[in-house]
């Protein structure tokens, strides 16, 4: 029987550009649910591919900080979060996750 080898996938390694970037982290943090520790993960993935040397010093932190951050094991402050995207060149947004305006409300304002 022949046997299949197999090595681990680094997700690290197909993100490219800084479209693919974005893309990657925008996934991670609709499929998050909330979950921080999974959000630092996919940052720490993205800074893996940029080069978590460079990115650190970007960032003003120590490589072994940004790695002990970003392991998705730990939950960083919103400070590092920041940082470290803006030293991905990334950028955080938000949007209504629902519609503010009841639809009756709507068509009031359609009428002005």
């Amino acid at each position: 029987m022949t046997r299949t080898v197999t090595s681990p996938y680094d997700v690290a390694e197909h993100l490219r550009t800084p479209e693919e970037m974005a893309a990657y982290l925008e996934a991670s943090i609709e499929e998050a649910g909330g979950d921080a520790a999974f959000i630092a993960k996919a940052l720490g993935d993205i800074a893996r591919a940029r080069g978590m040397s460079q990115v650190a010093s970007d960032a003003g932190l120590s490589r072994e900080s940004l790695y002990k951050a970003l392991s998705g094991e730990r939950n960083p402050s919103l400070d590092t979060v920041l940082r470290v995207v803006g030293a991905l060149g990334l950028k955080l947004r938000a949007e209504p996750a629902f519609d503010p305006v009841p639809a009756a409300r709507h068509s009031d304002r359609d009428r002005a």
